[in-house]
């Protein structure tokens, strides 16, 4: 008789305690689907957004990243004229001969692939381009999105150097450019790009500074 109540009184106490834990086990869980408070063993309590955001900083001008981002933007679109490699006009002044040819053909073969880009969906890439950059002018400048300033002040240059390139393009292409021409123009073009990249890279670091010393998050 002993063991028998002393068998039931251990099953129902094991039962509550196994109700209890699956009842606290979904709270837990629910909480977690929520994104409310996560509490486990003691550790303080944990918002799962702050978390993420914490691990994918949203802060754009805060973030070393995007610093490295603009600056091997700015690096790349200046080495890179018109598609074609600085170091390709620099061996094609000083050797001539072939290096003048592959220059030449490689200039050629750009030009024409950009100027084709352009007739046939100038007018698409023209339409999708104002209607990006506009998404990211009024999220960030009207609704004071950060992530979208960033993005602007990275696009709205990058729209004018690709305006710039098919200007560029257009005019190899009507006057047909060989030679020491043709290398003076690529140096003009490259020359550009680096002055607008300096406005671009001092006009963000400006708006960045700004932008940290209103948060007061540095």
């Amino acid at each position: 008789m002993k063991n028998t109540l002393s068998r039931g009184l251990y099953s129902f106490f094991a039962a509550t305690v196994l109700v209890s834990a699956q009842v606290k086990g979904y709270q837990l869980f629910t909480d977690a689907v929520k994104g409310t408070v996560l509490t486990y063993r003691g550790f303080p309590s944990l918002d799962l957004h702050l978390t993420i955001f914490e691990l994918i900083d949203m802060r754009s001008f805060s973030n070393l990243w995007f610093w490295i981002a603009l600056a091997v933007l700015w690096s790349t679109s200046s080495h890179w004229v018109l598609g074609v490699p600085y170091d390709m006009i620099v061996r094609a002044k000083r050797h001539g001969g072939q290096a003048e040819v592959d220059l030449e053909d490689i200039v050629r073969v750009n030009v024409n692939r950009m100027l084709y880009i352009a007739q046939v969906s100038g007018l698409w890439i023209l339409a999708f381009g104002c209607f990006v950059l506009t998404g990211l002018s009024v999220l960030g400048f009207f609704y004071d999105v950060e992530i979208a300033q960033a993005l602007f002040l990275l696009g709205l240059p990058m729209a004018i150097l690709g305006v710039l390139s098919l200007s560029t393009a257009r005019k190899i292409e009507e006057q047909q450019l060989r030679g020491d021409a043709l290398r003076a123009r690529m140096n003009r073009h490259r020359l550009y790009t680096q002055l607008l990249g300096i406005v671009s890279i001092f006009v963000t670091a400006m708006w960045g500074m700004f932008q940290n010393q209103t948060v007061g998050v540095l």
